[in-house]
């Protein structure tokens, strides 16, 4: 929808704040900077329930093992949708319309411990990030007071307590699915309404135990290979609801053929 809301959002001047922990620390970390300050953004992720697992053990796991996220509680479709990372490659997506960032200058780092929650990179290669304990109030209360700061009795980060703050970069053989996002992103048009719709109708076949683990990124590759010939490069409303809609109609198609076969 982003293509579609985006130019009234400038066309109005109205404030879109972003309330997600990523692009709330990203938005903050912002505040002051010039415009074309900005050389790159860094999306920490957590690396989810498998950060810690062999690639190679990845086909056996099931339900209960991907709902087991070692720092955020979350609501069962995104906790899925983070041991996959496919909730950081939507986050790619939405960091390029938010900030106006090329996906080149955008870039993924594993980050377990979930306390530097993201951060950008100046065109003098200074970087500043927004930290702070795992917890989901801070985004959305600062999106609800922007500009202000309001004063909370909440527990402040302790840097002696949170111990070592540790970075990787993610195991693309691990998680396709943020590739996936990215090939969906530059191809721009209808494509990311149907990686999004695929990627739900996917997880929700996972969580019901109809496909496995990796099921998941080879069936989201598909659709998106048999909607290449028709990605609509200026989609209406219209255009991304029947994406949307054909989307997860494919899945279940191609699902279905797959267990057939």
């Amino acid at each position: 929808m982003a293509p579609l809301s985006c130019p009234y959002v400038q066309k109005h001047n109205v404030k879109l704040l972003p309330a997600d922990s990523e692009h709330s620390a990203i938005f903050q970390c912002l505040q002051g900077v010039p415009e074309g300050g900005l050389r790159r953004i860094l999306l920490t992720a957590s690396g989810g329930a498998f950060r810690d697992r062999p690639v190679e053990q990845l086909a056996s796991v099931t339900v209960a093992d991907a709902l087991k996220h070692p720092n955020w509680t979350m609501g069962r479709k995104i906790t899925i949708d983070s041991a996959t990372l496919m909730n950081k490659g939507l986050e790619v997506i939405e960091a390029h319309y938010l900030f106006g960032a090329d996906y080149d200058q955008i870039d993924i780092v594993i980050h377990p411990q979930s306390i530097i929650h993201s951060l950008i990179e100046l065109q003098d290669t200074s970087v500043l990030a927004q930290l702070g304990w795992p917890d989901m109030r801070l985004p959305l209360l600062y999106a609800l007071s922007y500009p202000d700061r309001i004063f909370t009795d909440w527990k402040p980060l302790d840097l002696v307590k949170a111990g070592d703050l540790t970075f990787r970069e993610p195991d693309h053989a691990k998680y396709p699915c943020m590739q996936l996002a990215y090939a969906a992103g530059r191809a721009g048009g209808s494509m990311p309404a149907v990686l999004n719709a695929a990627n739900e109708q996917v997880v929700e076949l996972f969580l019901n135990e109809q496909i496995g683990f990796l099921d998941i990124p080879r069936l989201i590759e598909q659709v998106c290979d048999r909607h290449q010939s028709d990605n609509r490069s200026n989609p209406s409303l219209d255009d991304i609801l029947a994406a949307d809609a054909w989307a997860r109609q494919e899945v279940l198609s191609v699902s279905q053929k797959a267990i057939v076969a």
